[in-house]
């Protein structure tokens, strides 16, 4: 089993690293109009409005998925 300390450096460098596509994402979404892309369902009534970006959802796990697959394939070599 490994020690606490390995542990610890693993979840600070998850947290760090969810804390920067979390701000990548928004401002992403803040420079960006993914909200009116086609497929996107937007359903607003009073008090709120839920957006869900279905397209945009399917293109960035398609490219997140090549990104990988290419950074673990070069890494094996």
């Amino acid at each position: 089993m490994q020690d606490l300390q390995t542990i610890g450096r693993w979840l600070m460098i998850a947290g760090v690293g969810l804390a920067a596509i979390g701000a990548l994402v928004w401002l992403v979404g803040r420079l960006t109009g993914w909200q009116n892309l086609p497929g996107t369902i937007k359903v607003e009534t009073n008090g709120w409005t839920c957006i869900l970006p279905l397209l945009a959802s399917i293109v960035l796990s398609v490219l997140l998925t090549i990104l990988l697959n290419v950074i673990f394939r070069g890494s094996n070599r």
